[in-house]
């Protein structure tokens, strides 16, 4: 049986021609989507601001350690594209390119200060 690892990603973008309704709409959910509501989880946590220029989905992602940095990046951006799809699709969102940052929980050196 393969190991699992533990991985949380962020993946990034920035939206791109928004529609008055979709603008209208995501403003209407900014206190929801704000920095308070920074979340890592496997359904993914959306967030941005009164801006709506940038915004950043962070999700965690549990995948074979073979495969893996990039392959949780590849999950992680697929789930995020898949839901921003879903919300262009009922209020007009769109978006470009996405980019992830990942970290292996499973890896991560901790280092505590001496006593």
């Amino acid at each position: 049986m393969a190991t699992q690892h533990t991985y949380r990603v962020i993946v990034r973008g920035t939206f791109s021609e928004l529609a008055d309704g979709a603008r209208a709409w995501l403003l209407g959910e900014v206190e929801e989507h704000g920095l308070s509501q920074m979340r890592f989880t496997p359904e993914g946590s959306l967030t941005y601001d009164r801006v709506l220029k940038h915004f950043s989905y962070r999700f965690v992602v549990v995948s074979d350690a073979a495969d893996g940095e990039e392959m949780a990046a590849a999950l992680a951006e697929d789930r995020a594209e898949a839901a921003l799809k879903a919300l262009g699709g009922a209020v007009g969102v769109t978006f470009g390119e996405l980019r992830s940052t990942v970290t292996d929980m499973d890896t991560m050196k901790i280092n505590r200060k001496g006593r």
